[in-house]
């Protein structure tokens, strides 16, 4: 076996060994792309072996913490840009562990609106404090200047994605 072929390279790597083949957008896509899978996968991991808990659940928890009046299960389904299948399965496992609660709203009783349980809240809050280190943790390397000089530039990235979704512009 080639020892080459035994070492895995991620889209980006492998879109630099032969940059004739595609424009620097893409390069540029998989160069964020990279990015955000090398972060996520980490930010996972630790969620899982810390707290026993999945990147979904603590996301869910993030957006109730947002909301102390409580969230329709379509408005979390909105948030998170997830089916309203996906936020029923979270709701229910986090209701089961008393992080959560249901109650029908007062004016459509089809309707439920979910909540942060007392010990929901404190339990969230600790786990958000010790993300936000992690977070510091991975971006150690850069500079505040490098992270001054990267946010305008991200904000004009997700402009442009967000313009050409709406013109559908090969989306």
């Amino acid at each position: 076996m080639d020892d080459r072929t035994s070492i895995p390279l991620d889209a980006e790597t492998k879109v630099a060994e032969r940059p004739d083949d595609h424009k620097t957008e893409l390069r540029l896509w998989l160069r964020l792309l990279t990015c955000t899978t090398l972060i996520e996968n980490e930010v996972r991991r630790r969620l899982r072996d810390q707290f026993d808990i999945t990147l979904p659940r603590f996301d869910l928890l993030a957006q109730l913490d947002r909301a102390p009046n409580g969230m329709t299960l379509g408005e979390l389904s909105q948030r998170m840009m997830v089916s309203n299948g996906n936020i029923t399965g979270l709701v229910d496992r986090l209701t089961e562990q008393g992080l959560i609660e249901r109650r029908p709203s007062r004016t459509d009783r089809r309707v439920q609106i979910v909540n942060l349980t007392p010990e929901g809240q404190k339990f969230f809050r600790s786990m958000a404090r010790i993300n936000a280190d992690w977070v510091g943790e991975i971006f150690a390397g850069l500079k505040a200047s490098d992270i001054d000089a990267l946010m305008p530039l991200l904000a004009k990235t997700k402009d442009s994605a967000r313009k050409a979704l709406r013109n559908g512009d090969g989306m």
